[in-house]
């Protein structure tokens, strides 16, 4: 079962995403997205990793700044007992965006690797959990860059919404449920 967790930044979403994590198996494995940029950075990942390695719950951390497809097919195919945690996909997009910026085309080389992610999601048997961030509240972005990122995440957190059979929405640290098993638009 996929499902995914979104909401602005600080809002809670990876407390809770880690929480039902902890209530939907024994154990978890934890893909972190983040690539260390600065030392701002560095201390916040440090802080994540501090508070899993407190939180009780066995937790395997794996560091996946790009290969996030490769990864989770790796998991499926192994048949990992565990809950999977993803966070978070806006990170992994910004990853990408940056390792491309530079290309003529980058958009459409970004687009691909959300289309990999999405096929891989949307086939993932195990119990997966993904963190976004919900970039559409914001204001329009000045730079193109900037432009391109909140477009492609938009997009990103719509297939990806469109394949998980659960959806919650995190604001002030209070999750609310979007979409479920027994959501059906026709």
């Amino acid at each position: 079962m996929a499902v995914l967790v979104t909401g602005g930044a600080r809002s809670g979403k990876s407390s809770f995403a880690e929480k039902l994590a902890m209530h939907r198996c024994e154990r978890g494995v934890y893909i972190a997205t983040s690539y260390i940029y600065d030392e701002e950075m560095r201390e916040r990942v440090g802080l994540h990793q501090q508070t899993r390695l407190h939180s009780g719950f066995p937790w395997e951390t794996r560091e996946e700044p790009y290969a996030l497809r490769d990864c989770l097919t790796q998991l499926q195919e192994s048949g990992e007992d565990a809950v999977v945690l993803v966070d978070c996909l806006t990170l992994w997009l910004t990853n990408w965006l940056l390792y491309y910026e530079q290309e003529s085309h980058a958009v459409q080389l970004v687009s691909n690797q959300i289309d990999e992610l999405v096929d891989v999601v949307s086939s993932y048997s195990g119990q997966l959990i993904l963190v976004t961030n919900e970039v559409g509240d914001g204001i329009v972005p000045e730079y193109p860059l900037g432009r391109q990122f909140r477009d492609l995440a938009g997009r990103m957190n719509q297939r990806i919404a469109e394949v998980c059979q659960q959806v919650f929405l995190v604001t002030v640290g209070i999750p609310i449920e979007l979409k479920s098993n027994a959501y059906i638009l026709d």
